[in-house]
């Protein structure tokens, strides 16, 4: 969830990307605390982030997993939960504080907090800013959604998700993710 705050400082697009704060994102340019993560939370993006590590090794892909990364979308700055990046933007973009687009793999963990509307906003606003898979992780539903620029896949408790265009070949099991 994201909360906007009062900031003490005004940002420029340009000074949020050179020095980007923790734990912040620049949203409607409004500096605003991402916030209403649970242990739960903290565990699925850790156990995504290394799953996705972990493919990434086996298959030799030379890229890059990121927890809360901030990139910049075609309207804001956000701090995706959990990132991949191919090996190609690691070459171009992998020394930057922020990425200056959107990564093109994906994950947020929907917080109890979250509205489900502005969710599904968000995942939209990567897909529009180079990102070509997001995938929405709900916890307490046992879902996980997969999105792309031309379908919505819906995984549930029993199924095994995987990747449609980026890190090809991965999957997981919904229950061992969300246990």
């Amino acid at each position: 969830m994201v909360t906007a705050i009062a900031a003490q400082k005004n940002f420029t697009l340009e000074e949020f990307m050179a020095n980007p704060p923790d734990n912040m994102e620049l949203v409607d340019s409004q500096l605003v605390e991402k916030n209403g993560a649970t242990l739960k939370h903290g565990k699925i993006q850790s156990r995504l982030g290394c799953a996705w590590a972990n493919y990434r090794t086996f298959s030799k892909q030379g890229s890059e997993v990121y927890i809360s990364p901030p990139c910049c979308t075609n309207q804001n700055i956000r701090r995706p939960d959990v990132a991949y990046l191919t090996p190609e933007l690691v070459a171009q973009f992998g020394n930057l504080a922020t990425l200056p687009q959107s990564f093109p793999l994906i994950a947020e963990i929907v917080s109890p907090t979250d509205i489900a509307e502005d969710v599904f906003l968000k995942a939209q606003e990567y897909l529009e800013s180079s990102c070509q898979e997001v995938w929405l992780v709900f916890p307490e539903s046992r879902l996980i959604f997969v999105m792309t620029q031309n379908q919505i896949l819906t995984f549930r408790s029993g199924d095994t998700a995987s990747t449609q265009q980026i890190l090809i070949g991965f999957s997981i099991e919904v229950d061992r993710l969300l246990a």
